[in-house]
Parts: C-alpha cells; sequence; structure tokens
C-alpha cells in the first residue's frame, strides 16, 4: 500500500515542515492509482485538500489557484455532491490568505466557467452565490446587482429556497452598501420569507437577525436592533462563530445610543459575553465611558487609542461618527450659552479642539438652524442672536386666503347650478 504509507508520512512531514511535504502531496496526486481503484482515489482526493492547506499556511496563492485549475481532471471523477463540497473548500483557502480577493474573484469566475461546461447547474450557482460576497467585499456593487439579478431569476424557476435565502440576504447587504435603505429593507424581507418556507440553519438565521439588526439601527431604532443582535450573539456564540464579536460589539453601541451606557456592564458579565472579552470589547467600553461623562477629549482619546477596532467596521464607524457630532453639538450648545459674542479660539479652548474643526462645525449647526448666530470671520468670533418668537401673521394670511379661495369657489359652483 505504498500511496497509504505516502499518505501518512506526507502528513508527517506537513506537521513540522509543510514545504517539505508540497512533493510528497504532489506526487500522490500524480498517482494513476489503477491497482488499488476506489482506495488511490480517496487518497488523491485527501492529497489535494491537504497540498491546498499547505498553500495556504505558506501563503501562496497563485500555487493554490493554479492547483485548482489543475486539479479539474481529477475532480471529474469524484461523484458531483462531493465536487461541490472540495471546489468550495479550495475556494475558502484563499479567504485565509491576505489581500488576495482579486485573485479570488478571477479564479472564481474561471470555475465558473467550467461548471458551465460540465453542466454543473447547482455548483455553479453556489459558486455565483460566493463570487456575488467577492464582489461585495470588493466594494464592486454593480457587478453584485448584475449577478444578483441573473441568479435570483434562475433560482425561482428551480424554486431552491436555501440558496435564494442566501442570494437575497446578499442583496439587501449590497443595497445597504449603497445607502438604499429601502430596498435593503425589501430584499432581507424576502429572504426572512423565503426562509420561513424552510428549515433554516442557524449560521444563515443568525446572518438574518444581524442584517435585521443594522437595519434597525440605521433607523435610529436601536431598541429593536439591540433584541436582533442578542439574538445573533446567540445564534452564532453557540457555533462559535468568530462574528459573534462582532454581534457583541453592535448591542454595546445600542445601548450607548440609547444612552443607558449603566446597562453596559451587565452586559459584559454575562455567560455568552464573557468568552468575547478583549480589545474590541474594550473600545466600545471607552466609547461608552467617554458619552456617559460627556467629554469630548475622552472620546478623542478613545478613537485614538482603538482606531483600528472602531475603524474598520463600517457600521461602528457611521455611528460612533453621528454619536461624535451629536457629542460636539451639545458641548459647542453648553460653551456659548452664557455669549452673545464669543470669540473662536476662546470656544476651542474650552472644548479642547482645533479652531478650525470648532468653526466648520459652528458654520454648519447655523445652517442647520440649530442656533441663530453668524460668524464674524475677520473679528475670528462668533456673534449669537437671541431667539425671537416667530412671526405667525404669514402664514395667517396664507390660511385666510386659501379659505377665501375654497369658498369663492363653493359660491361659483352652487351659481353654475342655479344657471
Amino acid at each position: 500500500m505504498p500511496s497509504v504509507a505516502t499518505l501518512a508520512q506526507a502528513e508527517e512531514v506537513r506537521k513540522t515542515s509543510p514545504e517539505q511535504a508540497i512533493p510528497l502531496y504532489q506526487s500522490i496526486m500524480a498517482a494513476s492509482g489503477s491497482a488499488a481503484g476506489a482506495k488511490a482515489q480517496t487518497d488523491q482526493e485527501t492529497a489535494l485538500l491537504k497540498l491546498a492547506q499547505c498553500y495556504k499556511d505558506l501563503h501562496r496563492p497563485n500555487e493554490l489557484a493554479a492547483l485548482i485549475h489543475d486539479s479539474r481532471t481529477l475532480i471529474t471523477t469524484i461523484p458531483k455532491a462531493k465536487t461541490a463540497k472540495i471546489i468550495r473548500t479550495l475556494i475558502d483557502y484563499f479567504s485565509e490568505i491576505p489581500n488576495t480577493l482579486p485573485l479570488q474573484i478571477d479564479v472564481c469566475k474561471q470555475t465558473i466557467q467550467w461548471t458551465i461546461q460540465e453542466k454543473r447547474i447547482f455548483l455553479k450557482q453556489a459558486l455565483e452565490t460566493r463570487l456575488i460576497a467577492l464582489y461585495l467585499d470588493n466594494k464592486m456593487y454593480s457587478e453584485s446587482l448584475a449577478l444578483i439579478a441573473t441568479l435570483l431569476k434562475e433560482l425561482k424557476k428551480l424554486d431552491d429556497k436555501m440558496v435564494l435565502v442566501e442570494v437575497q440576504l446578499l442583496e439587501s447587504r449590497v443595497c445597504h452598501a449603497l445607502h438604499n435603505i429601502p430596498k435593503a429593507k425589501a430584499a432581507l424581507t424576502s429572504a426572512r420569507t423565503s426562509a420561513n418556507a424552510i428549515y433554516c440553519p442557524p449560521l444563515l438565521q443568525a446572518a438574518l437577525d444581524m442584517q435585521s439588526g443594522i437595519l434597525h439601527a440605521e433607523e435610529k431604532d436601536y431598541k429593536t436592533a439591540f433584541s436582533y443582535f442578542y439574538e445573533t450573539l446567540e445564534g452564532y456564540a453557540g457555533l462559535e462563530d468568530p462574528r459573534a464579536i462582532s454581534a457583541l460589539k453592535y448591542m454595546l453601541l445600542c445601548k450607548v445610543m440609547l444612552n443607558l451606557s449603566d446597562d453596559i456592564q451587565s452586559i459584559l458579565n454575562s455567560k455568552v459575553a464573557l468568552r468575547y472579552r478583549g480589545v474590541e470589547v474594550e473600545a466600545m467600553k471607552a466609547i461608552a465611558s467617554a458619552h456617559h461623562n460627556r467629554s469630548l477629549q475622552e472620546f478623542e482619546q478613545a478613537l485614538a487609542a482603538y482606531r483600528e477596532e472602531l475603524s474598520n467596521d463600517p457600521i461602528i464607524r457611521n455611528h460612533i461618527e453621528s454619536l461624535y457630532d451629536k457629542l460636539l453639538e451639545q458641548n459647542l450648545i453648553r460653551v456659548i450659552e452664557p455669549f452673545s459674542r464669543v470669540e473662536i479660539s476662546h470656544i476651542a479652548e474650552m472644548v479642547k479642539l482645533a479652531p478650525q474643526q470648532v468653526e466648520t462645525k459652528l458654520s454648519q449647526m447655523i445652517l442647520d438652524k440649530t442656533f441663530q448666530g453668524v460668524l464674524d470671520q475677520g473679528a475670528g468670533c462668533l456673534i449669537v442672536f437671541e431667539e425671537t418668537p416667530a412671526d405667525k401673521a404669514y402664514e395667517s394670511a396664507l390660511d385666510t386666503m386659501k379659505h377665501m379661495a375654497n369658498v369663492v369657489e363653493s359660491l361659483y359652483e352652487k351659481a353654475s347650478k342655479l344657471t
């Protein structure tokens, strides 16, 4: 049984040196296997996956891409159900190699073309679903939407509800990335409707709950968003999925946005949350503390100390920016309240920010009619006007004219009936 011995030897070598195991796995794959039959084919399948794992561990994306292309002859001899799993596994290995997104897209496209030639429809649809996700990660939104539209038509004809739910969920995520919230909600509703008609796996259900929470948070409904994120955390934590940490961060964000920072400690002391304590949770605690203390300086320090944790996640980043703007407005209004005329440099000193940043924010607040005033840039000061009660004479006059027009029209209709 030479191939079994070689496979065992290659596995032993791989544990210490993946580099030296590569030629061993290649020799197993190159063997014809005619003598041993099914056993040799199983060894070749194992060697293929182990070789791909070596390339992944050594961060060799080009060799991995070549392996996927060159192994098609072997793959055609494997049953179709197992083929789909092997190809998806090989492409998944790319995600663990940094900076390989464009290469992943190319490999996925080439493999889709091969599945069309081989008439493997279900594998093609699975790979197209993966390609949509890759497009989304690479911010190729128009390509994503075009492929989604084509794929949805095919899936509705075949009535493949499981893949349909995944594609509709991806459509919702793409529309959210494009800030088209109504369409994102419509796609998510379609995904949930499709999911209700089948058994929805826990991982997919958690993804649906996560998207629901994100969309509710976009509409400032943080209370409902929190409940969805809680369900997401339970789902991902039960499967030990690393995305559970994101759900926990979003839960903490909702509490901050609801001005309920005191509830954060009780959440973090829960049995599930204790498993995910780390730098990302500490970042959210720092933001919650700064918001609770209404301190811009603490907020700035938290943003500087945890820049990577707070800036890399677009959901966190957008809401944190909104929170910072709100906090800055509150601090500026508190500072300028006693004054009718005040130097911008003095305001900047009070809030411990750059004068240019303060001036920009004040001009925005004046345009938004947060308060009445004007910036005197020549003198470098802010002039605050007293709030005067709105004169309702103009509105009253318009209402009176509107009623008079209605009376005239009514009289005209009655007069025309008499004649």
